[in-house]
């Protein structure tokens, strides 16, 4: 039985992926702000990247990645669409 070409895949479900998610502008500001840094200084994402897809995110979004890590416990990761 062949697969249904329209049938997507949710990366989000395998596991490997951490929680992605696309600040709103207040709390980009606010972020930008708290640290006193520019969207320059940020490491970069592209707008191809298939978790960028998904989330439906476009250039100058800020990503907040939500990472998990037996030692430290959870950390965040930022990262600007490019």
């Amino acid at each position: 039985m062949a697969e249904d070409k329209d049938e997507q895949i949710n990366i989000f479900e395998s596991g490997l992926v951490p929680k992605h998610e696309i600040l709103t502008e207040d709390q980009k500001a606010q972020f930008l702000k708290q640290y006193n840094i520019s969207t320059k200084q940020l490491p970069r994402i592209r707008a191809d990247d298939p978790v960028v897809k998904h989330l439906s995110g476009k250039r100058g979004d800020v990503m907040r990645i939500t990472r998990n890590e037996p030692v430290i416990g959870e950390y965040y990761y930022y990262r600007i669409v490019a």
